[in-house]
């Protein structure tokens, strides 16, 4: 426990604060769009406009996002500093895993779109094929690796062991996270094919 105290301040309020943020962010975004697909509140805000209500809710997660990335930055402030890696390594791993990172990130949007990105399906607004290009041809999941990459990347940088544990947490909550955002938007889809089918 003594060793564990070395690299975590588990008492850290900062620290709780961000955890939370992390888990809230997939879990809010789930049960909006869940809700927005059953009985279209935002779609219904909007005066009907599934689009705009794609956008309102767009730039509801990007905020949202923003926050718990500087939350786990002040996070990471109150936390043991550590040396983990030696130079020049100390510097070229965690800006060559926050590049690649970044790369899945921003690759995933473009191939996408704002639409497709931000749970445009559960609006109503469907793909007409799935996305085979770069980066979903190497990853099944671009996104969520290239974030938890930055979150690796940014411990590393800081030279907080601390934050590796809240990058293996912040895995473990988008692997859940999946496990319901996966089956859903397959049911969509699989629902516009029966329909398409019966015309």
């Amino acid at each position: 426990m003594d060793v564990f105290s070395t690299i975590v301040n588990a008492s850290a309020m900062s620290l709780h604060v961000s955890l939370l943020a992390i888990a809230f962010n997939p879990t809010a975004w789930n049960i909006v769009a869940r809700n927005e697909y059953r009985n279209k509140t935002i779609t219904r805000i909007f005066g009907g406009n599934a689009r705009y209500g794609c956008y309102f809710l767009a730039i509801m997660i990007f905020s949202f996002g923003m926050l718990r990335d500087h939350l786990y930055q002040r996070a990471l402030s109150d936390q043991p500093r550590v040396p983990m890696l030696s130079a020049p390594y100390d510097i070229l791993i965690p800006v060559v895993l926050f590049a690649i990172g970044q790369l899945f990130v921003v690759t995933s949007t473009w191939a996408l779109g704002i639409t497709g990105t931000f749970l445009g399906d559960y609006f109503g607004i469907l793909m007409d094929h799935r996305v085979q290009g770069f980066p979903f041809n190497v990853l099944r999941d671009p996104m969520y690796v290239g974030s938890t990459m930055c979150f690796i990347a940014t411990a590393l940088w800081y030279e907080r062991p601390a934050g590796l544990l809240v990058s293996l947490y912040v895995y473990i909550v988008y692997l859940i996270a999946l496990r319901f955002e996966g089956p859903f938007t397959d049911m969509i889809y699989s629902k516009r094919a029966s329909t398409k089918k019966a015309l």
